[in-house]
């Protein structure tokens, strides 16, 4: 005997457009946003040449000088603690763990003055249908294009000066771009309040110089004296940090990296938040 099955609740009326109506607005969010990355593209074509000079520098001078150079040294006295490894293939994947920090600083901070203070750029594209909140994700879109591309960069250094260990080292890209995004994120959300860049030179020098020098770039933090470990580990940095030279050098953990990839994507998820917040109060007032 064949059963019929029954027929399902109706949906509800203008569920099926409500439903319509929320993807076209995410859509139409996500174009603004795209929108407002395009302004940072066209506006980096003029600028573009001198910091691929500098992104291609910096990794030759700091690893001539502090791997090959310093490193030399540093291997006559033995590697037992940096994991039986040379001091350049420590040093290498610590550094560009770095350079996404660095990158995504310079890019929140003063850009960010400038747009809202000194050109009034923000004033400007708050003015039309793009949000306050379109304003935040595209800026932080070009941050991390600009932190993926100097990763890159620095990866294929690395690479040239024989530094690398492992194959998984390609996986450090997302987490460097995940890295930036840690710092990126919070720091464009606390840029957009400020009213003098003098703040920023202050975030600079007692923010990302002890993070660069302290979070275990240069030497283990296990090094440091045992009252301040913990605050090195509370670092995104260290996390970077640990994560990419564990990929470099094929020691990666599942676990250890399940660990360091929640801490970052929950910094990134906080700032973005916060930004959509204090963008929409300094631009709409």
């Amino acid at each position: 005997m064949t059963t019929v099955a029954e027929p399902g609740p109706a949906p509800a009326p203008g569920a099926a457009p409500a439903r319509a109506g929320e993807r076209a607005a995410s859509a139409g969010r996500a174009v603004l946003a795209v929108r407002a990355l395009r302004f940072w593209l066209v506006n980096y074509r003029r600028t573009w040449r001198g910091s691929i000079y500098s992104s291609v520098a910096n990794p030759v001078l700091y690893l001539g000088a502090m791997g090959l150079g310093l490193g030399t040294l540093v291997d006559q006295h033995g590697t037992a603690r940096l994991g039986g490894v040379s001091y350049l293939a420590f040093l290498a994947p610590g550094l560009l763990a770095s350079t996404s920090m660095t990158t995504a600083m310079n890019e929140s901070t003063f850009p960010v003055m400038a747009a809202v203070k000194w050109l009034k750029t923000y004033q400007a594209a708050a003015a039309t249908p793009v949000r306050p909140a379109d304003l935040f994700r595209g800026h932080l879109l070009f941050t991390a294009l600009r932190t993926l591309m100097n990763s890159a960069i620095f990866l294929a250094v690395m690479a040239a000066f024989g530094a690398v260990r492992s194959a998984w080292v390609i996986a450090a890209l997302p987490v460097c771009l995940l890295t930036g995004l840690a710092f990126a994120a919070p720091i464009e959300a606390w840029a957009i309040t400020q009213d003098k860049d003098t703040t920023f030179s202050l975030l600079i020098r007692f923010g990302m110089i002890p993070l660069f020098l302290f979070s275990g770039t240069f030497f283990p933090v296990t090094q440091l004296p045992a009252w301040i470990r913990p605050v090195a580990y509370a670092t995104p940095l260290w996390h970077g940090v640990a994560l990419c030279r564990a990929l470099s050098l094929g020691t990666a953990t599942l676990g250890a990296s399940l660990g360091h990839l929640a801490y970052l994507v929950v910094l990134a998820a906080a700032g973005l938040l916060a930004g959509q917040y204090t963008y929409r109060r300094r631009l709409y007032v």
